[in-house]
């Protein structure tokens, strides 16, 4: 449990841990800050594909390998990012390091590997806040090393967690891949079985699209509470950090209730509940009733209802075929990466000074919306399923 924690834990960190440090890696690089933040959409492309390999890759010759190669390739990486002596060799250091969201889709694959979908829910959940306390933590950390040993140390830490996991998945780890996942099968073509199953795109778009709200929100809130609700930069880090202890206590929800329900059950149940939160903000809106503590008492049921759903989203998609669970792991987590992509591309253009506010929850809600429909869809396709 500790060890699939950390995997998962480990994935976001490697994302936004450095963040801080990104002007000042500009600086010693001698490059513009345009230029470095390739550093962190180039990345986000990157994990997208990588987990399109990975997963798989782990249906194909087993979890362990797979998880192992990735973990080496993201330490060593972290020593060549570390040690760049100019951007191109940073920038080519950092795109290996998208290894490590393979730990994130193979934990996954794993949980239900060794559990019953029910039970998958539950352990899930836990892991999701693991998940939600690692983005908060991260930034905080790579500040403090940034400024007391340079942004370099930001990846010597990365160095030396790797190496670190990287040993205690060789001597915790055993494989867990099931047995009728047999050497002869092939990636490809069991990816392929995969995509044309309509109950995992029903888990997965629900996944997508419920994750989507949160990119949503976090594109659109730091502008709206500065035009809308004239908060402060130090408050807008506590009112965007509530979204996040939303998702943790839905994810605690989750695992403590998450083994005597459906996976359907708990995603729409997430679902009502993000929805009701969204269209409770829009009516204050529309009544003149709003402040800044009510429009994101309205969010942080979006986290909530996220940290409910994404369980039994993980869960369902992986118990379709569970012997392809690993693709399943690594389609789902690429399609929410993607998604988040469009969404907040989307969100950028149509929030401004003058309706954000409103036009923020509508997307949210647009979002949520749909997700929820996608949820109805998956419970419908299983009791049907043959």
């Amino acid at each position: 449990m500790i060890t699939l924690i950390l995997l998962t834990g480990f994935s976001p960190m490697s994302l936004n841990m450095f963040l801080p440090a990104l002007a000042n890696i500009a600086v010693d690089l001698n490059t513009d800050y345009g230029t470095v933040s390739w550093a962190v959409s180039g990345y986000l492309a990157i994990t997208a594909v990588i987990q399109l390999i990975v997963g798989p890759l782990s249906d194909r010759i087993g979890r362990r390998p797979v998880l192992l190669v990735v973990l080496f390739v993201f330490a060593f990486a972290s020593v060549g990012c570390a040690f760049a002596p100019n951007i191109v060799a940073f920038l080519f250091c950092r795109m290996l390091q998208g290894g490590i969201v393979g730990g994130y889709a193979l934990s996954l694959a794993i949980v239900r590997d060794t559990r019953t979908a029910r039970e998958a829910v539950s352990l899930i959940g836990y892991i999701g806040m693991a998940m939600a306390i690692a983005p908060m933590v991260g930034p905080m950390l790579g500040g403090v090393l940034d400024t007391l040993f340079g942004w370099r140390s930001v990846f010597g830490f990365y160095a030396v967690a790797g190496f670190g996991l990287l040993l205690l998945c060789w001597f915790d780890l055993g494989e867990t891949r099931p047995q009728r996942a047999t050497d002869a099968s092939t990636p490809a073509p069991g990816t392929m079985m995969l995509i044309r199953e309509l109950l995992f795109w029903a888990y997965a778009l629900c996944g997508a699209l419920s994750v989507g709200a949160f990119y949503i929100f976090l594109t659109g809130a730091p502008l709206v509470a500065q035009s809308a609700f004239n908060v402060t930069t130090a408050g807008l880090g506590f009112y965007i950090g509530t979204i996040t202890v939303g998702f943790m206590i839905g994810g605690f929800l989750a695992g403590r209730v998450g083994k005597h329900f459906e996976p359907t059950t708990m995603m729409i149940a997430g679902r009502v509940m993000a929805c009701s939160g969204i269209v409770g903000g829009l009516l204050l809106l529309a009544s003149e009733i709003m402040s800044a503590e009510i429009f994101f008492a309205s969010t942080i049921f979006v986290g909530l209802g996220n940290g409910m759903t994404m369980p039994g989203c993980n869960a369902g998609a992986m118990s379709v075929r569970p012997d392809l669970a690993g693709s399943a792991a690594g389609l789902s987590g690429a399609l929410i990466v993607a998604g988040g992509a469009v969404v907040t591309t989307v969100t950028g253009n149509l929030v401004s000074q003058t309706n954000g506010a409103q036009t923020l929850l509508m997307l949210m809600l647009a979002s949520t919306g749909l997700a929820l429909a996608f949820a109805i869809w998956a419970a419908w396709l299983s009791k049907n399923r043959v």
